[in-house]
């Protein structure tokens, strides 16, 4: 028999506070009762009883009304004037601006970029703003940041094939080191591995990229390879040693056969530099440096097959530029503990810094170097820097006439009108 609507509405009346002032199991129960006699879906019934007779704030046609559900007419209440947005439309338009100067930063790493670069933009006069819109830039938080560029986010994940082969020579001359054994108290021991530009058909006999991270500072560079012969590693990693603000301490690699040689083995004894490994399938072991491949070669080149001669000068070009736009201005976290309690796991990051910022607050840098490193500062124009990538990035991508690159690039779209 079905009930007709006046019908329905006494049922509803009856059972609404019945079932608002029940715990879980007897709601459950009243609940199948309920649609068995009503023939409403179980969770149309379920919202019907729980709002049945309280108040609730509805949007309507920009203006807050509050209703109340259950009674013959809806009683109209006090209409609640719309609250005025605190970051309106030029706001979200000065923020997207330096969220692409960032790169496509998250809210907690790009607030304090904007903190630190802002009075650098307006010192070399690429931003204009107005003396209310820097205060509220200044202030923003980093959940009102994401919450802003929730429409302007795209992410395109692609995702490259290993080409890391084993190097079983010299293994046992060489000692293991996993993630938890590093001390990362002072600048000068890194990690290194290698980014294959194959396209995703895995070959030798192409360009490849060599990351390296410092793992007290975070400071990254990268350089372009011919291909992975060892010849191109030892001079890669020569002509970073030689461009680092820092003493090279130690080296760790995965088990490549790139890596694991006497070439390189001699090259660490030569130079006193101590020589680990990471255990056979644990990328983790080297998780500064495996972070560090999107956001210095991933997010920079993409991932196209580069094979020729203007491939490896226009990488050449870029990663320069790369990293000092990189460790000068684009702040990072760094975990400080984890704590498991049960099956939860907590995790504690420190303030967002720039690479910069942590080498200043060492104490093993000379004066000298620290007063190099910011009189470098002084000079960078991030916004002058981001132009030189994307025109970097643009010529690759004109070389390569591939999606790929064009995908991981959407990010930076605003960057050849904002600041050209």
């Amino acid at each position: 028999m079905r009930l007709t609507m006046r019908e329905r509405h006494g049922v509803v009346n009856a059972t609404a506070k019945r079932y608002q002032h029940s715990t879980k199991k007897a709601r459950g129960q009243i609940l199948d009762e309920f649609t068995k006699l009503t023939r409403y879906g179980r969770r149309y019934a379920a919202w019907l009883l729980t709002n049945w007779r309280r108040r609730r704030v509805l949007t309507i046609g920009g203006v807050r009304t509050v209703y109340t559900f259950g009674l013959k007419k809806a009683r109209k209440g006090r209409i609640v004037p719309k609250r005025p947005r605190t970051y309106g439309a030029d706001l979200q338009r000065l923020l997207i601006q330096l969220w692409a100067l960032s790169g496509g930063l998250c809210g907690k790493r790009l607030a304090p970029f904007i903190r630190q670069t802002l009075p650098v933009l307006q010192r070399f006069e690429e931003i204009s703003l107005k003396a209310e819109q820097r205060t509220k830039l200044l202030a923003i938080s980093p959940a009102t940041i994401d919450r802003l560029l929730v429409a302007e986010r795209k992410k395109y994940r692609i995702k490259g094939r290993p080409t890391t082969r084993p190097g079983s020579l010299l293994k046992h001359q060489i000692p293991i080191r996993t993630f938890a054994d590093w001390d990362d108290a002072k600048p000068g021991f890194v990690e290194i591995d290698l980014v294959a530009h194959d396209g995703g058909f895995p070959a030798s006999e192409v360009i490849h990229s060599l990351t390296l991270t410092d793992v007290a500072t975070g400071w990254t560079e990268a350089r372009a390879l011919k291909t992975k012969a060892r010849r191109w590693v030892l001079e890669a990693l020569a002509d970073i040693t030689a461009q680092l603000p820092f003493t090279l301490l130690g080296i760790t690699s995965d088990n490549g056969g790139e890596f694991i040689n006497e070439e390189l083995l001699a090259y660490c004894k030569e130079h006193h530099l101590t020589f680990t490994r990471t255990r056979p399938y644990r990328k983790n072991d080297n998780c500064f440096v495996e972070q560090k491949n999107y956001t210095m070669v991933r997010y920079a080149v993409g991932y196209a097959r580069l094979t020729t001669e203007d491939h490896l000068n226009c990488l050449k070009k870029l990663y320069p530029t790369f990293g000092l736009f990189t460790n000068y201005f684009l702040p990072s976290v760094k975990l400080r503990k984890k704590t498991r309690t049960g099956s939860k796991v907590t995790k504690s990051y420190d303030t967002p810094q720039t690479p910069l910022q942590r080498m200043l607050l060492h104490r093993i840098i000379s004066p000298t170097a620290k007063a190099r490193l910011h009189h470098q500062y002084r000079l960078l124009n991030p916004a002058q820097l981001r132009r030189e990538i994307t025109q970097d990035q643009n010529r690759l991508s004109s070389l390569c006439d591939s999606t790929h690159i064009q995908k991981t690039r959407r990010k930076t779209k605003y960057l050849d009108s904002i600041y050209q």
